[in-house]
């Protein structure tokens, strides 16, 4: 796609490509709203996980790393986030990981931004 096209495209339009494409290692910004709390992810490293809903209705499963990120608080559920990481597909919408910072510093940081404050 043409570059200049690909900005003025929305963040759930790019999401929706993305998955229609099956595309991996995608920076993204997304805006939604988290319609279900999961469980921890335990195995190696802890990450949290939740579902958000994008306004187009596709849904994503955030990875938040708390062995280096901060804990999402459970109030959580039912408000909006904005979440910034990288987008990986899956066949149930897709994930998007690397919501935290780097402690290496050799890759972009992520965050997840509730009422107002980062959790990265």
């Amino acid at each position: 796609m043409d570059p200049i096209l690909e900005e003025t495209r929305t963040p759930d339009e790019r999401i929706q490509t993305a998955f229609e494409n099956e595309e991996n290692d995608l920076q993204v910004l997304v805006r939604g709203n988290v319609i279900r709390l999961l469980s921890d992810d335990t195995s190696g490293d802890q990450h949290q996980r939740f579902i958000i809903a994008l306004e187009s209705g596709q849904t994503l499963l955030i990875a938040h790393n708390i062995d280096i990120g901060e804990r999402v608080p459970d109030s959580v559920l039912g408000n909006e986030v904005y979440v910034y990481g990288v987008y990986e597909w899956n066949d149930e919408g897709g994930v998007i990981h690397w919501t935290h910072e780097d402690p290496d510093e050799g890759h972009i940081e992520g965050f997840i931004q509730f009422e107002g404050h980062k959790y990265q």
